[in-house]
């Protein structure tokens, strides 16, 4: 599996800085003491999170409503797992964030629309089972429902 789609890494504050986040796609979380920014994506063993999004307000719309439920609203089921382990002000300093984007437009349902859609999902789940035979320690931390249950 190919992973050279995903963007640099970049810290969490710094997210918006990302072209074509308006589109649907996959994102990976790394909680990391060591500088990331900047880095080329790889599969890492910080990474904590993926998730995706085929909604219409795209990759910042589904960012915003994590940074939204790290601060204490909702919107974000994934997010809400984070809650046990990190207060905002800690996780900021050392959360980021890459993007792999899927041009599409999610309001149609042209045929070629509604595969790259399903495209977005199957590419999350490929990227689960890659960290999990890179890893060998089942599903990234914040993905497993059951070792990171919601607050």
């Amino acid at each position: 599996m190919k992973f050279n789609n995903f963007s640099k890494w970049k810290r969490w504050g710094e997210r918006e800085g990302f072209s074509n986040i308006n589109y649907p796609g996959v994102y990976a979380l790394a909680v990391s003491a060591k500088d990331l920014s900047g880095t080329p994506f790889s599969l890492i063993e910080q990474i904590v999170y993926f998730g995706m999004t085929n909604s219409k307000d795209g990759l910042r719309g589904r960012l915003k409503q994590f940074d939204n439920t790290i601060i204490g609203k909702i919107g974000h089921g994934g997010a809400e797992r984070f809650m046990h382990q990190w207060n905002y002000s800690e996780l900021r300093k050392m959360l980021y964030v890459s993007v792999n984007f899927i041009k599409c437009d999610v309001k149609s349902n042209k045929p070629q629309d509604l595969l790259r859609m399903g495209d977005v999902a199957r590419f999350e789940y490929a990227c689960f089972a890659a960290y999990i035979k890179k890893f060998n320690k089942g599903l990234p931390e914040f993905n497993d429902k059951k070792r990171s249950p919601k607050k």
